[in-house]
């Protein structure tokens, strides 16, 4: 009945209305969507939800011009160490200037060592790819991905915690929580090296 009141004109829709759609039809999913008669598509509509979701992390309006740069006095004083203790590598600087009350990171200190054509001479000793090779059995990752979930009180995101052996490409979910804390990551840590059947028995 409506599109016989439209007569073939297409409808405009509000922001607001598109949010509304967006989670209704999310809700109901494509299989169901396809299967009703609807003002506009379900690929339309769930692409809104995309961006429905998109919008609630844009935080480009909220961003500045970027970080600011190393005062110059810290700068040069990473110049000097590396200079005057050639055996020193990043980490050392690193520690040098924490010492000296100064947080910077290694990879700040790499850039600005770069910038001088300095390079840090590293000792010898076991390559990262030869030590991989020896430990491969007893190594896992893991990381963090996030699910947004649609609940009564609008959009959630949940974090999802997964590993992996890395000798086997064996990967499980190891936890799943809004809002992943000290306590729960450290509950995780004993339910995933259980001797008896623990994921991460085996590793390192």
């Amino acid at each position: 009945m409506l599109r016989e009141h439209l007569k073939g004109k297409r409808i405009r829709f509000t922001d607001d209305q598109r949010r509304r759609l967006a989670s209704k039809g999310k809700a109901l999913g494509r299989r169901m969507l396809m299967g009703i008669d609807t003002l506009v598509t379900p690929e339309t509509i769930l692409r809104w939800y995309r961006q429905l979701i998109a919008r609630k992390y844009d935080g480009s309006g909220k961003r500045g011009v970027g970080r600011p740069r190393t005062r110059e006095t810290i700068r040069d004083l990473v110049v000097r160490m590396a200079r005057e203790n050639t055996t020193w590598g990043y980490g050392r600087i690193e520690g040098a200037l924490h010492n000296l009350g100064h947080t910077i990171s290694r990879s700040t200190i790499a850039r600005i060592l770069k910038e001088h054509g300095l390079t840090p001479k590293h000792r010898k000793g076991m390559s990262w790819s030869t030590f991989l090779k020896i430990h491969w059995d007893a190594l896992a990752a893991t990381d963090f991905f996030t699910v947004e979930v649609l609940t009564l009180r609008g959009l959630v995101r949940y974090h999802v915690l997964f590993v992996m052996k890395l000798s086997t490409r064996t990967v499980t979910i190891a936890g799943i929580v809004p809002e992943p804390n000290g306590e729960w990551m450290a509950q995780i840590a004993r339910n995933l090296t259980d001797p008896f059947d623990g994921f991460l028995r085996t590793a390192k």
